[in-house]
């Protein structure tokens, strides 16, 4: 694989993980306290003094508000790498990932061509009840033009999210309509769903994907195990691949669903925050079903509280690659002016002991958000012998099994990242998004055929007899990404599973689009062997 676009992917995957982390704290959170409340317990508070001093003798006018966001961000950034600050302004944002809902329109949307596209319209939505469809562009928000290279994500989602019962008034271009469309939207109440897909992936065995860890994820949890039970499932795969973590308490309920009583799940302490067990009470509904856990290097925090409670107490099977190595526990204290600052308060530990925080020196976040980078470099997610763990980090599961702490939990089974499909040219079409893009135009044109399906399945024979693949090499070179016969042959399955799920995917949604995308995912493929050993 060409080394200049393997880190370009890992770069952008690693900026990716690293804005999650912010969802990785307690369940509980503190009492709001001040800046100076929180400057000076160690006394005298000479920030403040100085910050007085300036305001009131420096030689020209000062922000000194603006100074004091900076001086807080840097400040906690002198610690550990999970320490942050959240200015007030970022606050709801940042907490409606974890907080199970937000008030919007209801949509799912992504930016081409610098124009908002609406992806999915979400049942039930305000955007719904208007009649918002897939496919409709957003260029007007509330009669002022928006489109062009200034339209980004964040600004997307501060126009469009707000108070529920306010109104934001929408500009429409639609496929097979010339004229614009105007709608007006009443906020309302929109889910964060963390199960992205429950479903019966063979006879007997239930499928569950969990992205994160939020406040309705152990009810949404519970719900998919019923649901799949009704449908006949007595063993379940649960995948917690590119999961960053979130709410301990919600794994901590989840992981107790497996266990039998007075198992030790995680404990945690730290130098002012006394030793916590959390330990099963006996009363799961899965105590003797058969579970595999699918782990990634991007699977971190309370996926490891989950993954190491199930490996420690050889109740089930771990598959996939080492995940990230965090062991911190955070606490969201509140500041008086409306921001937080999340700390990092103590220590977990798996139930044989073992701490999977991986090193860091304080200050130094950059270095060590560059581990999973260096671990591509290293050969490690294609070679598990590219592995070293130390013999002193060494302890005992329940049974007696060997494992390893200091740096994320070890998978019982590992599966290597299969790189011999990549190309360049896979590697360019995927990076700049054109086949999203495809998928996207693709189903913009047919939609009205692809409404006739209700199954992936039914959408796959329909997809299969299409020419998808030189079709979209032909649109792929409009954008100047020129056709190469021989690195496109060879990476012909991976364009066609991808292009096939984003395609159902914009019709079904996340019902259809898993089921076809690990289709042939050599992970889930290995778990599917070894869970009907069991």
């Amino acid at each position: 694989m060409n080394k200049k676009n393997l880190v370009l992917v890992l770069v952008v995957f690693v900026a990716l993980v690293s804005g999650l982390f912010l969802g990785n704290m307690l369940s509980r959170r503190a009492n709001g306290v001040g800046i100076a409340g929180l400057l000076s317990r160690t006394g005298h508070n000479k920030v403040d003094e100085l910050l007085s001093i300036i305001n009131a003798e420096y030689v020209d006018t000062v922000d000194v508000k603006e100074i004091t966001e900076e001086m807080m961000t840097d400040l906690v950034s002198k610690l550990d790498p999970h320490s942050v600050y959240i200015p007030a302004a970022d606050l709801e944002n940042v907490n409606s990932e974890l907080e199970g809902s937000f008030s919007g329109i209801g949509v799912q949307f992504n930016i081409q061509n610098d124009t908002v596209m609406i992806i999915s319209v979400i049942s039930g939505g305000p955007s719904e009840k208007v009649g918002l469809l897939a496919g409709d562009r957003i260029v007007k928000v509330n009669d002022t033009t928006f489109v062009g290279k200034t339209v980004t994500n964040e600004k997307v989602m501060k126009k469009l999210r707000g108070p529920a019962d306010t109104k934001v008034k929408l500009g429409i271009r639609r496929h097979g309509t010339r004229e614009m469309l105007s709608y007006t939207v009443t906020r309302g109440e929109i889910p964060v769903n963390s199960v992205d897909i429950a479903y019966m992936i063979e006879p007997g065995v239930g499928f569950i994907r969990v992205n994160k860890f939020a406040a309705t994820t152990y009810k949404e949890f519970l719900n998919s195990i019923t649901a799949l039970r009704n449908k006949g499932a007595k063993k379940f795969i649960i995948d917690l691949r590119e999961n960053s973590g979130g709410l301990m308490d919600q794994a901590i309920n989840m992981v107790n669903e497996f266990l039998p009583e007075g198992r030790m799940i995680v404990y945690s302490k730290g130098k002012a925050y006394p030793r916590s067990e959390a330990k099963s009470d006996g009363l799961g509904s899965c105590i003797n079903t058969p579970v595999v856990v699918l782990i990634d290097e991007f699977s971190a925090s309370a996926s490891e509280i989950f993954s190491g409670a199930i490996q420690d107490n050889d109740r089930g099977l771990i598959i996939g690659r080492r995940s990230f190595g965090k062991g911190l526990v955070q606490q969201q204290i509140s500041l008086k002016d409306g921001s937080a600052v999340r700390l990092t308060v103590a220590r977990y530990f798996t139930p044989s002991g073992r701490s999977i925080q991986k090193p860091y020196v304080k200050g130094k976040a950059e270095d060590y958000e560059m581990d999973l980078v260096n671990r591509y470099k290293h050969g490690e997610i294609d070679n598990k012998d590219s592995i070293h763990v130390a013999d002193s980090l060494k302890y005992k599961t329940l049974g007696g099994r060997t494992v390893y702490g200091g740096g994320g939990i070890m998978p019982d089974l590992f599966v290597p990242r299969d790189t011999t499909e990549y190309t360049p040219y896979l590697n360019k079409v995927i990076n700049y998004g054109y086949l999203y893009q495809y998928a996207f135009q693709f189903t913009d044109v047919n939609r009205s055929k692809l409404k006739g399906f209700k199954t992936w399945q039914q959408m796959e024979k329909f997809l299969d007899a299409q020419n998808l693949l030189n079709d979209f090499v032909q649109f792929a070179t409009t954008k100047k990404v020129v056709a190469n016969g021989k690195e496109i042959n060879t990476s012909k399955r991976i364009i066609l599973t991808q292009l096939k799920a984003y395609i159902i995917r914009n019709s079904l949604g996340d019902t259809g689009f898993y089921p076809m995308l690990y289709k042939d995912d050599k992970t889930v493929k290995r778990a599917l062997e070894q869970i009907r050993k069991k």
